[in-house]
């Protein structure tokens, strides 16, 4: 049997016996795989047959050029190599796989009548380093940004998906062919920026059956207007008139905020207010510096303010002990009542003026005092209650009126004034 570098005799025979109608799958004893290599690397075609009676087998090429017959190789193209050869089976591998060496290659076995079957190889070509870019550096709050993904040079065209974060975001992509059969992959994202998308990755990932996690990210940088806080510094509790106070405007943005003012709201600064810097420091509280203070901050993006309500309350006062005295003067008893701590606001948690108990003592101290007067009065009274006996009513039974009686009185008319007397 003579050998060509265009295949076997026995191939050329084969051809011209069979019809084209048998170059088809025509029994389930002789069977093959379907191959995926990346360019580059090693494909193996394995030609498989069950229940051999030692029949024939061949491999050839897309070009149905015989590669081996059997154990041997016709075609002189160094990259195949016998991989196994056996009743049941021809192996072979190709290494250093291109573009060019896709195709359907075709096995056969020699029966009656011949057998076909077929492997197509797939050459996976992995797209180059995806790229990001952005229409913007600096994004700001509340607008919206766009970001694109390229993916170049692929077969078959590459998938792209985005990540923001540990969330999916869904893009919109676009897929190019090139003259040799290549693919172009660009995906575009359009979202709108938070504040909390400041310093957030996000990862650009391309899905490709030849190549595993390839990816690009970025990171956003997201301007925002200041986040303002005032934040009392002293004292604790509650301000009260005499004391001093500071008030600190804590304020936060991208870009940082350059400039901080304070004012009050509907009124001038008092003038013992000192303002250094982001703090407020006012000396000597009292009530008429009631009211709203603002602080306002500002950046390139925009300006933020916060308001506190300063409301001063009484100054604390010393509670002493409480005293009752008692007098040995009749009807006066002198009490001293406890001072209380009293809040100048009602409803604000402050102390009450006087306690229950105490105001019930009052109460109960004057009511008794009271009546010890009553009392007193009314026993001072009694003594003093009777009937007055005169002597000038002596003949009074006789005469007929007062003056008659007088007259008719002992001693007569002469001593008429000297029997005269006066009640009162």
């Amino acid at each position: 049997m003579a050998i060509t570098g265009n295949g076997s005799l026995a191939t050329l025979l084969f051809l011209f016996m069979i019809p084209a109608a048998l170059h088809k799958v025509q029994s389930q004893n002789l069977v093959t795989d379907n191959v995926a290599v990346v360019e580059g690397d090693v494909a193996v075609i394995s030609c498989r047959v069950k229940n051999n009676d030692d029949s024939v087998i061949q491999l050839l090429n897309p070009n149905r050029q015989t590669i081996y017959f059997r154990d041997v190789r016709p075609l002189k193209d160094a990259r195949f190599q016998l991989v196994n050869f056996s009743d049941n089976e021809l192996r072979v591998s190709l290494s250093n796989v291109t573009l060019s060496d896709e195709g359907r290659y075709v096995c056969q076995l020699y029966t009656d009548p011949p057998q076909e079957a077929y492997a197509d190889i797939t050459v996976l070509i992995p797209p180059g380093n995806p790229i990001i870019e952005s229409r913007e550096g600096q994004v700001i709050e509340g607008n919206e940004t766009e970001m694109t993904c390229t993916a170049m040079g692929s077969k078959p065209a590459a998938t792209i998906r985005w990540m923001k974060g540990d969330k999916e975001l869904q893009g919109k992509s676009k897929v190019e062919e090139t003259y040799d059969t290549m693919f172009t992959v660009t995906s575009q994202l359009t979202f709108t920026v938070t504040k909390e998308d400041d310093g957030v990755p996000v990862v650009c990932i391309v899905d490709h059956p030849a190549v595993k996690d390839v990816q690009a990210q970025t990171y956003l940088v997201v301007h925002y207007k200041p986040e303002v806080k005032i934040v009392v510094e002293f004292p604790d509790g509650l301000p009260r008139e005499g004391q001093n106070m500071e008030l600190s405007c804590q304020a936060k943005g991208k870009p940082h905020p350059q400039q901080i003012n304070w004012v009050k709201v509907d009124d001038d600064l008092p003038s013992h207010a000192l303002i250094t810097g982001p703090d407020l420091y006012i000396e000597n509280l009292n009530k008429t510096y009631n009211g709203t203070y603002r602080c306002f901050a500002a950046n390139s993006v925009g300006e933020s303010y916060d308001d506190y309500i300063l409301y001063v309350y009484d100054a604390p006062t010393t509670t002493p002990i409480p005293t009752t005295a008692t007098t040995t003067t009749p009807t006066t008893t002198t009490i001293s009542l406890p001072e209380a701590t009293a809040d100048s606001r009602a409803g604000e948690g402050a102390p009450r003026a006087v306690d229950h108990a105490v105001i019930g003592g009052v109460v109960a101290v004057v009511v008794f005092a009271m009546l010890c007067l009553l009392i007193i009065l009314g026993r001072y009274f009694a003594r003093h209650k009777g009937t007055y006996f005169t002597h000038e009513a002596k003949g009074a039974d006789d005469a007929a009126d007062a003056d008659t009686a007088i007259i008719n009185a002992e001693g007569g008319h002469n001593n008429s004034d000297e029997k005269k007397e006066y009640y009162i």
